[in-house]
Order: structure tokens, then sequence, then C-alpha cells
């Protein structure tokens, strides 16, 4: 895999409720309750799997999540992160 360059990855980013940072993009959700974000963290971990690309997961508060993303094997973003967040927009 290619790493993105800046521009890409700012290209990558317009409309989106993704955001970089640093070397990964990050987004959050607010959930209703703590069983709903745990069912979400869930079906994160299924996709994940499906493709082998894994995000940091954090579950905080009681209903928050933010997932993060980077190809770590390649010390930062390239376009298998950007796939892995769209897939997760759509749950």
């Amino acid at each position: 895999m290619t790493l993105l360059s800046d521009d890409e990855i700012a290209t990558r980013l317009e409309a989106s409720e993704w955001r970089r940072e640093g070397a990964e993009i990050a987004r959050d959700w607010r959930f209703k309750d703590f069983a709903e974000a745990i069912s979400f963290v869930n079906r994160v971990a299924d996709r994940a799997e499906e493709a082998n690309h894994h995000p940091d997961i954090l579950l905080h508060g009681w209903n928050h999540v933010r997932l993060t993303l980077s190809t770590h094997s390649e010390g930062g973003l390239t376009s298998a992160d950007f796939d892995m967040a769209e897939k997760f927009d759509r749950l």
C-alpha cells in the first residue's frame, strides 16, 4: 500500500465527518445508551475482521465511541483507511 499525500488526505476528508489527527483519521459517535454503543462496536469489529483492517476503538462516557484509523504497517494513511471509514459510516 502507498501512503497518501497531504493533498489526497484533505480531498478525501472533504464533506466527511472524519478528521485528521496526525497520522490517523478519527470520528466520534454518540448513541442513545450504552447498549447501542456496544452494538455499534460489535458491528465495527465484524467489518474490521472481514477486511483484516482494524481501527482503534474508544468507548467512553457511557454512550460515546471514537474510532481512529491508520495503516500501522505503512506508518500513516492509505486508501485502506478511507475504505474502512466508508464502511463504518454505513453502519
